[in-house]
């Protein structure tokens, strides 16, 4: 018996317009995108006014454009463009228009103080929904590349020698193009190899007056540090009476050109930053998320750091988490946020500290290690601060380990669906407000994501309810389409071979008759 294959006929055209809505499976997070945005107060977005008189696409369009593509994976302007071609639901939410990947990239650039006010209007409506009860926060950190080379980095000595070297080529260049002018010659290239070098001498200017507004920095901080040492001297000799043995602190003198730090041409606030030993170097931004460690796993604060380690970002993320949700009760965080003077001031303000001062190893116990006794065997140091004494014996205590407990399980996860599920990997902007209000971005597809995961796929009411009114339901006008297709295709079949036969039946009728 022969096999039998399903009928793909491109050629006959639709007989009744579609409806995307029969397109798009019901529990799709286009769905719950769509409502929840729509609640969202949207007055303070720009819309890109062009000035001519045409009609703009309405911000709720837009921010639902950009959260659905973000949560699919979707991040470039132009490949969200071509999606609202290509994919159903996308084409669903745009309603069949298509703005270009300008107006796309624009709105996106012009509003990043909406999108951090949409992200806090977002876990509000999650604790409106009795998802989110702020408690217990897990911060952590991980580092996202930039849209830059590492290649193209370059120091203090050298950006000042390249800039010489180009100012002698762009003078040599001109005078070329003198003698060109002169001389009636052909001097077309000339003008572009000029703006060239001038683009790329204003680019080392640009990376001259970074490091040494680096360098100014560092000074600043060196000097409070020497001015300290200076002020606990004197109070330690009027508490003795004697004179502090040792050498006095020497006034330091941190030069830009002293520093081998350098800076990237293509984003000046992306730095040089590596995961580990074993990890390779890379250009990029270190992501910060505080996450509710209570169940819901929504990201309740985020904000983005240039500095390649945790150390200085305990406070900070403490901060990020919006005034409206309140205070969190206690943060969770790892070996790499350890601050005892953070720890301080922290407690003092009411914030509760659970963070290892061992490194994850010391909590995870393994009944058979694989790894080499050089690497299993290694001992834990205890620590010789007492505020860090502390912490130990804190954790190490039977609520210490329940709380600690659920950091890994709660803020890790979230970089993974971030990073693997949403393909989020890198950013697409350049420079650190820019890439901050990018992040919020993520952060915001994020957690509408996970809220649609957690009330278990919404699904749409809206087209059933106005079908019922009407008295036709989806499925019903889906089957009267395909009977009424039929038969106006068979009415067609029939019609050609009609005229098939008469065409057939008028050639053979001889011309004179």
């Amino acid at each position: 018996m022969g096999a039998r294959f399903v009928s793909v006929d491109r050629d006959t055209p639709m007989l009744l317009p579609p409806d995307l809505r029969d397109w798009v499976p019901e529990d799709d997070l286009v769905h719950f995108v769509i409502e929840a945005v729509e609640r969202l107060p949207l007055e303070r977005f720009r819309v890109n006014h062009r000035g001519t008189g045409d009609k703009q696409f309405p911000p709720h369009m837009m921010l639902a454009l950009l959260i659905y593509s973000y949560a699919n994976g979707l991040f470039s302007s132009r490949k969200i463009e071509r999606a609202t071609h290509r994919d159903v639901a996308i084409r669903y939410l745009c309603a069949g228009t298509h703005p270009d990947h300008d107006t796309i990239c624009k709105f996106r650039r012009e509003n990043f103080e909406a999108f951090r006010e949409s992200f806090v209007d977002v876990l509000e409506l999650a604790r409106e929904l009795k998802l989110l009860k702020l408690g217990n926060v897990s911060l952590d950190g991980t580092h996202l590349k930039a849209n830059a080379s590492i290649d193209q980095n370059v120091n203090y000595q050298r950006a000042v020698e390249i800039r010489a070297q180009l100012r002698l080529d762009i003078e040599e260049l001109l005078a070329q193009a003198e003698t060109a002018d002169t001389e009636d010659q052909d001097s077309q290239k000339l003008p572009e190899e000029i703006a060239r070098r001038e683009k790329l001498a204003s680019k080392m200017e640009r990376a001259i007056e970074e490091l040494e507004a680096r360098a100014r920095q560092r000074q600043q901080k060196a000097e409070a540090k020497y001015e300290e040492k200076k002020a606990e001297r004197r109070e330690k000799q009027k508490k003795t009476g004697k004179k502090c043995t040792g050498r006095d602190p020497k006034r330091p003198e941190k030069k830009a050109e002293d520093s081998s730090e350098q800076c990237n041409l293509s984003d000046p606030d992306a730095r040089i930053m590596r995961k580990n030993k074993r990890a390779s170097f890379t250009q990029s931004y270190n992501a910060q998320a505080a996450v509710d460690a209570d169940g819901s796993q929504l990201v309740v604060g985020q904000h983005v750091s240039q500095s390649a380690g945790d150390y200085a970002e305990l406070e900070n993320g403490v901060a990020s988490i919006p005034g409206e949700l309140g205070k969190p009760a206690a943060v969770l965080a790892d070996a790499g946020y350890v601050n005892a003077d953070a720890f301080d001031r922290l407690q003092e303000a009411g914030v509760e500290i659970y963070c290892s001062v061992h490194r994850e190893d010391a909590h995870n116990e393994r009944h058979y290690d694989f790894r080499p006794e050089t690497a299993s065997g290694r001992v834990v140091k205890d620590p010789t601060d007492e505020r860090l004494v502390a912490m130990r014996d804190k954790l190490r205590t039977e609520k210490g380990k329940a709380l600690y407990g659920r950091r890994n399980h709660t803020v890790e996860p979230v970089f993974g669906i971030i990073k693997a599920a949403m393909g989020f990997r890198g950013f697409s902007l350049r420079g650190k407000e820019n890439v901050s209000g990018e992040w919020t971005l993520v952060c915001l597809a994020y957690n509408l994501k996970r809220l649609h995961g957690m009330m278990g796929g919404a699904k749409r009411g809206t087209h059933e309810a106005k079908s019922t009114s009407a008295g036709w339901s989806p499925s019903r006008i889906s089957l009267v389409g395909g009977w009424l297709g039929k038969i106006i295709h068979a009415i067609l079949l029939q019609f050609q071979r009609l005229h098939a036969g008469l065409t057939a039946k008028l050639a053979l009728t001889p011309t004179g008759s």
